[in-house]
C-alpha cells in the first residue's frame, strides 16, 4: 500500500468494520475477509463480515464463519444498516462494485472510508486506500502482505493463517497454475510457519464432496463435456434441470471448467450453466490467451488473463450460440504457438 503510513495511523483507533466480497465467495474470497477479520479484531475493531450471497459447504469450516451475514437469507434492512453504520469498509476479491449485486449501491453511497485488497485486473477507483496488485496470485496474499507491512505479522494465529492459506492454495490451483510463484510459496511457507496445516485445509476443500456432487461430475465428464479441436476449445453447458437433478448447490461445478483444460491440445475451456437468475460463464485458458478480454468484451465480465468469469440475461441457448459465434474471432489466437 503507497500511503501505509496514514493508513496505520487510520487503523490506531477502535473503527466499526464492515468486510464486504463477492457475489458467490470461493476460498479466496471468504479465505481473506475472514482471515483480515481475525487480525482486525485482534487491533480491537468491531468487525462484520458481509457477503452477497451463499457459499460452498466446503469453505464453511472456516474460523468465524457462523458470524457472516449472508445478504441473501436477510430482510436487506440488516445489511443496510451495517453498511449505513460502519465507518470503514474493506472490499476484497472484487473490482468493482458491481460484482456485490445490490450491496454495491449500498457500499457506494456509504460515506466510510473503502478499502480496496484485490488482485482482479482495471480495478473501479472507488476507494481511499488501495491493496491492489494485478500480478498476485490471490487477495489472501495481499491481506497477509497488509498485515506484514502494518508491523503486525505476530498477530497472524492458526485460524488466520489457515484462512489465508487456503485462499492462496485455491487460486493457485493447488500450487500449479502459473501465477505460482517464488513468492507465494514463500508466503504460504511462513503461514505454515505460523500455524497454518495444510493437510487439513487440503482435506477440507478438495476431499470433501457429497455423492451427489461426484455424480453429477461423472454425468458431466461423460455427457457434456464437448472439444472443439479445430479452434483448440472444450465447453461444457449445463441447464438449470440438470443442475436440479443432481441436487445441486453452491459450489458443486467449482473446478468442472479446469477438466476441458487439462485435455491435451485446449488451450481455451469454458463452462456455461443456467443459474435461473441468470447465465453465469466460467473461462480458463493457457499461455498468453486471454479470457478476461473475451469476457470483458463478450459476457459484462472480466479477472485474470488465465481465469475469468462472465454473465449474460440471454437463454442459454442464445449464450451458447454467442459463444460459438465468436470463436473464429480468436481462432488465430487459440491455434498460435507458444514458446
Amino acid at each position: 500500500m503507497q500511503n501505509i503510513s496514514a493508513f496505520k495511523e487510520y487503523l490506531n483507533r477502535p473503527r466499526k468494520v464492515i468486510i464486504v466480497t463477492h457475489f458467490k465467495p470461493d476460498a479466496d474470497a471468504l479465505g481473506s475477509s475472514l482471515g483480515l477479520a481475525g487480525y482486525l479484531k485482534k487491533k480491537g475493531h468491531q468487525v462484520t463480515v458481509v457477503t452477497p450471497s451463499d457459499y460452498p459447504d466446503f469453505i464453511t469450516w472456516m474460523p468465524g464463519n457462523k458470524d457472516v451475514v449472508i445478504f441473501q437469507r436477510e430482510k436487506p434492512q440488516k445489511p443496510k444498516q451495517l453498511i449505513a453504520e460502519a465507518d470503514t469498509i474493506f472490499c476484497l476479491d472484487f473490482s468493482s462494485l458491481n460484482r456485490i449485486n445490490d450491496l454495491g449501491e449500498f457500499v457506494r453511497v456509504s460515506t466510510a472510508k473503502k478499502v480496496l485488497i484485490d488482485h482482479h485486473l482495471e480495478p473501479e477507483q472507488f476507494a481511499d486506500f488501495e491493496q491492489w496488485d494485478g500480478t498476485a496470485a490471490s487477495t489472501a496474499e495481499l491481506v497477509f502482505q497488509l498485515i506484514d507491512e502494518l508491523g503486525d505479522k505476530s498477530l497472524i494465529d492458526q485460524d488466520i493463517a489457515n484462512c489465508l492459506y487456503a485462499g492462496i492454495m485455491t487460486d493457485t490451483g493447488g500450487f500449479r497454475h502459473s501465477n505460482t510463484t517464488y513468492k507465494v510459496f514463500q508466503i504460504a511457507g511462513e503461514l505454515v510457519a505460523l500455524g497454518a496445516n495444510p493437510s487439513k485445509v487440503s482435506k477440507q476443500i478438495y476431499d470433501t464432496n457429497s455423492i451427489e456432487r461426484l455424480r453429477l461430475m461423472g454425468y458431466v465428464l461423460s455427457q457434456k463435456l464437448k472439444v472443439l479441436p479445430e479452434y483448440r476449445t472444450a465447453y461444457i453447458v449445463l441447464t438449470a434441470e440438470e443442475l436440479k437433478n443432481f441436487s445441486s448447490q453452491t459450489g458443486d461445478t467449482e473446478g468442472f471448467v479446469n477438466y476441458g483444460l487439462s485435455i491435451k491440445g485446449i488451450k481455451l475451456s469454458v463452462l456455461i450453466s443456467d443459474r435461473r437468475e441468470n447465465i453465469k460463464l466460467s473461462f480458463r485458458s493457457l499461455g498468453n490467451f486471454s479470457v478476461n478480454d473475451m469476457a470483458r468484451k463478450y459476457f459484462d465480465g472480466g479477472g485474470h488473463r488465465n481465469a475469468s468469469g462472465g454473465q449474460t440475461k440471454l437463454s442459454l441457448e442464445q449464450t451458447l450460440e454467442k459463444f460459438l459465434s465468436i470463436l473464429p474471432e480468436y481462432k488465430e489466437q487459440l491455434l498460435a504457438e507458444e514458446n
